[in-house]
Protein backbone atom coordinates (compact mmCIF):
# COMPACT_ATOMS: atom_id res chain seq x y z
CA UNK A 1 0.00 0.00 0.00
CA UNK A 2 2.95 2.35 0.57
CA UNK A 3 3.61 2.52 -3.17
CA UNK A 4 0.13 3.76 -4.13
CA UNK A 5 0.11 7.17 -5.75
CA UNK A 6 -3.14 9.16 -5.99
CA UNK A 7 -4.57 12.61 -5.32
CA UNK A 8 -6.51 13.26 -2.11
CA UNK A 9 -9.39 15.39 -3.37
CA UNK A 10 -11.41 14.68 -0.22
CA UNK A 11 -9.14 17.02 1.75
CA UNK A 12 -11.20 19.92 0.41
CA UNK A 13 -14.50 18.28 1.44
CA UNK A 14 -13.55 17.43 5.01
CA UNK A 15 -15.96 19.83 6.78
CA UNK A 16 -18.78 22.25 6.09
CA UNK A 17 -16.37 25.13 6.56
CA UNK A 18 -13.86 23.67 4.16
CA UNK A 19 -16.53 23.02 1.53
CA UNK A 20 -17.78 26.58 1.87
CA UNK A 21 -14.23 27.91 1.54
CA UNK A 22 -13.72 26.33 -1.89
CA UNK A 23 -17.28 26.61 -3.23
CA UNK A 24 -17.24 27.78 -6.85
CA UNK A 25 -20.86 28.69 -7.61
CA UNK A 26 -23.24 30.86 -5.61
CA UNK A 27 -26.95 31.62 -5.92
CA UNK A 28 -28.01 35.09 -4.81
CA UNK A 29 -31.38 36.78 -4.47
CA UNK A 30 -30.20 39.28 -7.07
CA UNK A 31 -30.07 36.43 -9.60
CA UNK A 32 -33.80 35.72 -9.32
CA UNK A 33 -36.56 37.10 -11.57
CA UNK A 34 -40.10 36.38 -10.36
CA UNK A 35 -42.92 35.94 -12.92
CA UNK A 36 -46.30 37.50 -12.10
CA UNK A 37 -49.58 36.88 -13.95
CA UNK A 38 -51.93 39.88 -14.02
CA UNK A 39 -55.57 39.02 -14.74
CA UNK A 40 -58.37 41.41 -15.60
CA UNK A 41 -60.99 41.89 -12.89
CA UNK A 42 -61.23 42.62 -9.18
CA UNK A 43 -60.50 40.68 -6.00
CA UNK A 44 -59.05 37.74 -7.94
CA UNK A 45 -56.38 35.41 -6.66
CA UNK A 46 -56.70 32.24 -8.70
CA UNK A 47 -54.27 29.47 -7.89
CA UNK A 48 -53.19 27.81 -11.12
CA UNK A 49 -54.18 24.17 -10.77
CA UNK A 50 -51.12 22.85 -12.60
CA UNK A 51 -48.75 25.22 -10.76
CA UNK A 52 -49.44 24.98 -7.00
CA UNK A 53 -48.42 28.17 -5.22
CA UNK A 54 -48.58 30.36 -8.34
CA UNK A 55 -51.55 32.67 -8.85
CA UNK A 56 -53.32 34.84 -11.37
CA UNK A 57 -53.71 38.18 -9.58
CA UNK A 58 -56.05 41.06 -10.28
CA UNK A 59 -54.62 44.56 -10.06
CA UNK A 60 -56.02 45.16 -6.57
CA UNK A 61 -54.04 42.18 -5.25
CA UNK A 62 -50.79 43.22 -6.90
CA UNK A 63 -49.69 45.57 -4.11
CA UNK A 64 -49.73 42.81 -1.49
CA UNK A 65 -47.80 40.51 -3.81
CA UNK A 66 -45.18 43.17 -4.44
CA UNK A 67 -44.85 43.90 -0.73
CA UNK A 68 -43.94 40.25 -0.21
CA UNK A 69 -41.55 40.26 -3.16
CA UNK A 70 -39.79 43.38 -1.89
CA UNK A 71 -39.65 42.11 1.71
CA UNK A 72 -37.96 38.92 0.50
CA UNK A 73 -35.27 40.93 -1.26
CA UNK A 74 -36.22 39.91 -4.80
CA UNK A 75 -35.19 42.75 -7.07
CA UNK A 76 -36.77 41.85 -10.42
CA UNK A 77 -40.16 40.71 -11.70
CA UNK A 78 -41.43 39.82 -15.17
CA UNK A 79 -45.07 40.59 -15.97
CA UNK A 80 -47.56 38.61 -18.07
CA UNK A 81 -51.07 39.80 -18.86
CA UNK A 82 -54.10 37.48 -18.76
CA UNK A 83 -57.05 39.21 -20.47
CA UNK A 84 -60.58 37.85 -20.70
CA UNK A 85 -61.42 35.89 -23.84
CA UNK A 86 -63.89 38.56 -24.98
CA UNK A 87 -61.11 41.17 -24.88
CA UNK A 88 -58.91 39.25 -27.34
CA UNK A 89 -58.84 39.93 -31.08
CA UNK A 90 -57.06 38.84 -34.23
CA UNK A 91 -54.12 41.23 -33.84
CA UNK A 92 -53.78 41.30 -30.05
CA UNK A 93 -54.47 45.01 -29.64
CA UNK A 94 -54.62 44.61 -25.86
CA UNK A 95 -50.88 43.97 -25.88
CA UNK A 96 -50.11 47.56 -26.87
CA UNK A 97 -53.05 49.36 -25.24
CA UNK A 98 -52.17 52.28 -22.96
CA UNK A 99 -54.45 50.67 -20.38
CA UNK A 100 -53.30 47.12 -21.03
CA UNK A 101 -52.77 44.80 -18.09
CA UNK A 102 -48.97 44.85 -18.21
CA UNK A 103 -48.91 48.60 -18.75
CA UNK A 104 -51.19 49.37 -15.78
CA UNK A 105 -49.36 46.90 -13.54
CA UNK A 106 -46.02 48.42 -14.53
CA UNK A 107 -47.15 51.92 -13.62
CA UNK A 108 -48.45 50.67 -10.26
CA UNK A 109 -45.23 48.85 -9.39
CA UNK A 110 -42.92 51.67 -10.48
CA UNK A 111 -44.94 54.15 -8.45
CA UNK A 112 -45.09 52.11 -5.25
CA UNK A 113 -41.90 50.05 -5.55
CA UNK A 114 -39.55 52.14 -7.71
CA UNK A 115 -36.50 50.09 -6.71
CA UNK A 116 -37.94 46.91 -8.28
CA UNK A 117 -36.82 46.15 -11.84
CA UNK A 118 -39.91 45.57 -13.99
CA UNK A 119 -39.44 43.37 -17.05
CA UNK A 120 -42.30 43.38 -19.54
CA UNK A 121 -42.92 40.20 -21.52
CA UNK A 122 -43.46 41.44 -25.07
CA UNK A 123 -45.66 39.10 -27.06
CA UNK A 124 -49.09 38.93 -28.61
CA UNK A 125 -50.19 35.36 -27.86
CA UNK A 126 -52.04 36.12 -24.60
CA UNK A 127 -54.01 38.83 -26.41
CA UNK A 128 -54.83 37.22 -29.75
CA UNK A 129 -58.04 35.29 -30.30
CA UNK A 130 -56.07 32.58 -32.12
CA UNK A 131 -53.36 32.28 -29.44
CA UNK A 132 -50.39 32.70 -31.78
CA UNK A 133 -47.51 35.14 -31.34
CA UNK A 134 -48.11 37.13 -34.52
CA UNK A 135 -50.51 38.06 -37.28
CA UNK A 136 -52.33 35.10 -38.79
CA UNK A 137 -53.60 34.90 -42.36
CA UNK A 138 -54.92 31.77 -44.00
CA UNK A 139 -53.64 29.62 -41.15
CA UNK A 140 -50.10 30.97 -41.52
CA UNK A 141 -48.25 33.09 -38.95
CA UNK A 142 -46.94 36.10 -40.84
CA UNK A 143 -43.48 37.21 -39.79
CA UNK A 144 -42.91 40.71 -41.16
CA UNK A 145 -46.48 41.89 -40.60
CA UNK A 146 -46.11 40.99 -36.91
CA UNK A 147 -43.01 43.10 -36.29
CA UNK A 148 -44.79 46.45 -36.21
CA UNK A 149 -47.26 45.18 -33.62
CA UNK A 150 -44.43 43.88 -31.47
CA UNK A 151 -42.61 47.21 -31.69
CA UNK A 152 -45.81 49.05 -30.73
CA UNK A 153 -46.18 46.72 -27.74
CA UNK A 154 -42.62 47.37 -26.60
CA UNK A 155 -43.03 51.14 -26.93
CA UNK A 156 -46.24 51.10 -24.89
CA UNK A 157 -44.52 49.07 -22.18
CA UNK A 158 -41.57 51.45 -22.09
CA UNK A 159 -43.97 54.40 -21.87
CA UNK A 160 -45.58 52.74 -18.85
CA UNK A 161 -42.19 52.59 -17.12
CA UNK A 162 -40.86 49.11 -17.86
CA UNK A 163 -37.14 48.89 -17.10
CA UNK A 164 -36.52 46.03 -19.56
CA UNK A 165 -38.38 44.80 -22.64
CA UNK A 166 -38.43 40.99 -23.02
CA UNK A 167 -39.74 39.92 -26.45
CA UNK A 168 -40.69 36.24 -26.46
CA UNK A 169 -42.37 35.86 -29.85
CA UNK A 170 -39.54 34.29 -31.92
CA UNK A 171 -40.37 36.16 -35.13
CA UNK A 172 -37.32 36.74 -37.32
CA UNK A 173 -36.08 40.32 -36.94
CA UNK A 174 -38.02 41.06 -33.76
CA UNK A 175 -35.02 42.51 -31.93
CA UNK A 176 -34.09 44.96 -34.68
CA UNK A 177 -37.73 46.03 -35.10
CA UNK A 178 -38.18 46.62 -31.38
CA UNK A 179 -34.81 48.33 -31.01
CA UNK A 180 -35.62 50.70 -33.87
CA UNK A 181 -39.09 51.40 -32.44
CA UNK A 182 -37.78 52.10 -28.95
CA UNK A 183 -35.00 54.35 -30.24
CA UNK A 184 -37.36 56.35 -32.47
CA UNK A 185 -39.72 56.83 -29.53
CA UNK A 186 -36.92 58.15 -27.33
CA UNK A 187 -36.32 54.96 -25.31
CA UNK A 188 -32.81 54.24 -26.49
CA UNK A 189 -31.72 53.51 -22.90
CA UNK A 190 -34.26 50.71 -22.37
CA UNK A 191 -32.53 47.31 -22.75
CA UNK A 192 -33.92 44.28 -24.57
CA UNK A 193 -33.88 40.89 -22.86
CA UNK A 194 -34.35 38.66 -25.88
CA UNK A 195 -35.83 35.18 -25.76
CA UNK A 196 -33.04 34.37 -28.17
CA UNK A 197 -32.96 30.59 -27.73
CA UNK A 198 -36.55 29.49 -27.23
CA UNK A 199 -37.42 25.90 -27.99
CA UNK A 200 -40.82 24.50 -28.92
CA UNK A 201 -41.12 22.57 -25.70
CA UNK A 202 -43.62 20.33 -23.93
CA UNK A 203 -42.39 21.90 -20.69
CA UNK A 204 -44.54 24.98 -21.38
CA UNK A 205 -47.82 23.16 -20.74
CA UNK A 206 -48.71 24.60 -17.30
CA UNK A 207 -47.83 28.14 -18.44
CA UNK A 208 -50.65 27.97 -20.95
CA UNK A 209 -53.03 27.31 -18.05
CA UNK A 210 -51.57 30.33 -16.28
CA UNK A 211 -51.69 32.71 -19.25
CA UNK A 212 -54.75 31.27 -21.01
CA UNK A 213 -52.72 31.47 -24.20
CA UNK A 214 -52.72 28.08 -25.90
CA UNK A 215 -52.90 28.21 -29.73
CA UNK A 216 -56.42 27.69 -31.07
CA UNK A 217 -55.03 25.82 -34.06
CA UNK A 218 -51.76 24.10 -34.88
CA UNK A 219 -48.69 24.70 -32.75
CA UNK A 220 -45.70 27.05 -32.56
CA UNK A 221 -43.14 24.83 -34.25
CA UNK A 222 -42.79 27.11 -37.28
CA UNK A 223 -41.30 29.86 -35.13
CA UNK A 224 -39.99 28.22 -31.96
CA UNK A 225 -36.90 26.02 -32.20
CA UNK A 226 -36.66 22.27 -32.65
CA UNK A 227 -35.52 20.71 -29.32
CA UNK A 228 -33.08 18.50 -31.25
CA UNK A 229 -31.06 21.46 -32.60
CA UNK A 230 -27.93 23.03 -31.11
CA UNK A 231 -26.24 24.91 -33.94
CA UNK A 232 -29.48 26.73 -34.73
CA UNK A 233 -29.24 28.36 -31.32
CA UNK A 234 -25.96 30.02 -32.26
CA UNK A 235 -27.56 31.47 -35.40
CA UNK A 236 -30.52 32.80 -33.45
CA UNK A 237 -28.39 34.31 -30.70
CA UNK A 238 -25.87 35.83 -33.13
CA UNK A 239 -28.69 37.56 -34.99
CA UNK A 240 -30.14 38.97 -31.78
CA UNK A 241 -26.76 40.25 -30.63
CA UNK A 242 -26.19 41.92 -34.00
CA UNK A 243 -29.67 43.46 -33.87
CA UNK A 244 -29.15 45.02 -30.46
CA UNK A 245 -30.12 42.56 -27.70
CA UNK A 246 -28.75 43.31 -24.23
CA UNK A 247 -29.56 39.95 -22.57
CA UNK A 248 -30.02 36.46 -24.03
CA UNK A 249 -32.62 34.07 -22.62
CA UNK A 250 -32.42 30.30 -22.95
CA UNK A 251 -35.86 28.68 -22.53
CA UNK A 252 -36.47 26.09 -21.12
CA UNK A 253 -33.53 25.71 -18.76
CA UNK A 254 -33.39 22.31 -17.11
CA UNK A 255 -33.22 20.16 -20.25
CA UNK A 256 -31.12 22.76 -22.07
CA UNK A 257 -28.25 23.45 -19.69
CA UNK A 258 -25.86 22.58 -22.51
CA UNK A 259 -27.29 25.54 -24.40
CA UNK A 260 -26.88 27.80 -21.37
CA UNK A 261 -23.21 26.89 -21.27
CA UNK A 262 -22.84 27.29 -25.03
CA UNK A 263 -24.33 30.79 -24.89
CA UNK A 264 -22.15 31.74 -21.92
CA UNK A 265 -19.02 30.56 -23.70
CA UNK A 266 -19.90 32.29 -26.96
CA UNK A 267 -21.29 35.70 -25.96
CA UNK A 268 -20.39 38.41 -23.48
CA UNK A 269 -23.98 39.47 -22.79
CA UNK A 270 -25.75 38.38 -19.58
CA UNK A 271 -27.33 34.94 -19.99
CA UNK A 272 -30.78 34.31 -18.53
CA UNK A 273 -32.12 30.80 -17.88
CA UNK A 274 -35.92 30.46 -17.84
CA UNK A 275 -36.86 27.75 -15.32
CA UNK A 276 -40.21 27.12 -16.98
CA UNK A 277 -43.62 26.04 -15.72
CA UNK A 278 -43.29 22.34 -16.46
CA UNK A 279 -40.02 22.18 -14.55
CA UNK A 280 -41.72 23.91 -11.62
CA UNK A 281 -44.80 21.69 -11.70
CA UNK A 282 -42.85 18.42 -11.77
CA UNK A 283 -40.97 19.37 -8.61
CA UNK A 284 -44.03 20.79 -6.86
CA UNK A 285 -46.07 17.68 -7.70
CA UNK A 286 -43.39 15.34 -6.40
CA UNK A 287 -42.90 17.46 -3.27
CA UNK A 288 -46.62 17.55 -2.48
CA UNK A 289 -46.63 13.76 -2.67
CA UNK A 290 -43.71 13.56 -0.26
CA UNK A 291 -41.43 11.93 -2.83
CA UNK A 292 -38.59 14.48 -2.71
CA UNK A 293 -37.04 17.13 -0.49
CA UNK A 294 -38.33 20.23 -2.28
CA UNK A 295 -35.86 22.71 -0.81
CA UNK A 296 -32.84 20.51 -1.54
CA UNK A 297 -33.98 19.72 -5.08
CA UNK A 298 -34.81 23.34 -5.97
CA UNK A 299 -31.60 24.80 -4.59
CA UNK A 300 -29.53 22.14 -6.35
CA UNK A 301 -31.37 22.79 -9.62
CA UNK A 302 -30.98 26.58 -9.45
CA UNK A 303 -27.32 26.26 -8.48
CA UNK A 304 -26.86 23.94 -11.45
CA UNK A 305 -28.28 26.61 -13.74
CA UNK A 306 -25.82 29.13 -12.32
CA UNK A 307 -22.97 26.64 -12.71
CA UNK A 308 -23.99 26.05 -16.33
CA UNK A 309 -23.47 29.75 -16.97
CA UNK A 310 -26.72 31.56 -16.19
CA UNK A 311 -26.24 35.04 -14.80
CA UNK A 312 -29.95 35.37 -14.02
CA UNK A 313 -32.80 32.89 -13.57
CA UNK A 314 -36.48 33.48 -14.26
CA UNK A 315 -38.17 31.08 -11.86
CA UNK A 316 -41.51 30.51 -10.16
CA UNK A 317 -39.46 29.33 -7.18
CA UNK A 318 -38.08 32.85 -6.61
CA UNK A 319 -39.98 33.50 -3.38
CA UNK A 320 -39.21 30.06 -1.97
CA UNK A 321 -35.55 30.33 -2.96
CA UNK A 322 -35.26 33.78 -1.36
CA UNK A 323 -36.63 32.41 1.92
CA UNK A 324 -34.26 29.43 1.81
CA UNK A 325 -31.31 31.70 1.11
CA UNK A 326 -32.23 33.67 4.24
CA UNK A 327 -32.27 30.44 6.25
CA UNK A 328 -28.71 29.70 5.16
CA UNK A 329 -27.32 32.95 6.59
Amino acid sequence: MKDLQFNRHRRLRSSAGMRALVRETFLRKEDLIYPIFIIDGENIKNEISSMPGVYQLSMDNLHAEMEEVAALGIQSVILFGVPHEHDKDETGTGAFSHNGLVQVATRLIKKEFPEIIVIADTCLCEYTSHGHCGVVEGGKILNDESLDLLARTAISQAEAGADIIAPSNMMDGFVTAIRAGLDEAGYEDIPIMSYAVKYSSAFYGPFRDAANGAPQFGDRKTYQMDPANRLEAFREAESDVEEGADFLIVKPALSYLDMVRDMKNSFTLPIVAYNVSGEYSMIKGAALNGWIDEKAIVMEMLTGMKRAGADLIITYFSKDAARWLDEEK
